[in-house]
């Protein structure tokens, strides 16, 4: 999961600041998601699924399948 945030991050050329804005958290506690030293709290996940357009199953390693569920 960690490799896979970071991943998605780096795809877009977004620095970490960036997610961390949009979480409501600081720039070290979102390198700390990134690294595994701290768990994603599933509302991160979220917010990171709906910024991505992508399903927080795909986030967590899941699935391989990046769309995201239908409604």
């Amino acid at each position: 999961m960690y490799q896979r945030i970071r991943d998605m991050r780096e795809d877009r050329d977004l620095p970490q600041r960036a997610l961390a804005e949009l979480l409501h958290i600081s720039q070290a506690t979102y390198s700390r998601y990134e690294s595994g030293g701290l768990d994603v709290p599933s509302s991160a996940l979220i917010a990171l699924a709906l910024y991505y357009g992508t399903s927080v199953d795909y986030l967590l390693g899941l699935t391989d399948d990046p769309a995201p569920y239908r409604r």
